[in-house]
């Protein structure tokens, strides 16, 4: 068996050859002709970019919701970014990125009942006052552009029978 001494050498060793290899390395790095144009060009994108993906609570980009992946890892994504940001005293983006993850979710009511019980009060109050705004914008980023020229497809019909949107001298 190794004895006390020897062990303190080896660690010591390990220690120093660790910390050589550390200098090597940044000695390495910054000799690089290019590393100050990278390490500028990355603390550009980190200042555009801000917190998380979609800035310090701007507004999310809204996946195609016939693709259940994207669908779920927005939600997940906006579940965290919402409670991030209620966390950092930011309600109103929290609460907007709480909203759209409620929208998209497949079963509202119990993510609802969580978030009755994790919110305060007020803040509940708000999202639930914020949910028919985000369900509309993720309705309408659903039927997407296309929805504009097929109106007739999609639109509900009006007591006369004719689709929101149309006349009766536009059917033939």
């Amino acid at each position: 068996m190794l004895s006390k001494p020897s062990l303190a050498v080896a660690a010591a060793g390990a220690g120093l050859c660790f910390v050589g290899y550390c200098i090597y390395f940044d000695h390495k790095r910054r000799s690089d002709p290019l590393f100050k144009e990278k390490l500028r060009e990355k603390r550009k994108r980190a200042k555009q970019g801000g917190v998380g993906s979609t800035g310090a609570g701007g507004s999310s980009e809204i996946p195609d919701l016939s693709d259940t992946e994207s669908v779920q890892k927005f939600f997940l994504q906006e579940v965290q970014l919402g409670e991030e940001l209620l966390a950092t005293g930011q309600i109103d983006s929290g609460i907007e990125h709480l909203s759209n993850a409620v929208a998209v979710c497949g079963q509202p009511q119990q993510l609802l009942q969580v978030l009755q019980q994790t919110l305060p009060p007020q803040v509940f109050q708000l999202l639930l006052q914020r949910l028919p705004l985000a369900s509309q914008r993720i309705a309408s980023k659903a039927s997407g552009p296309s929805s504009m020229m097929g109106m007739s497809m999609g639109a509900p019909p009006t007591p006369s029978g004719v689709p929101l949107g149309m006349s009766e001298d536009d059917l033939e």
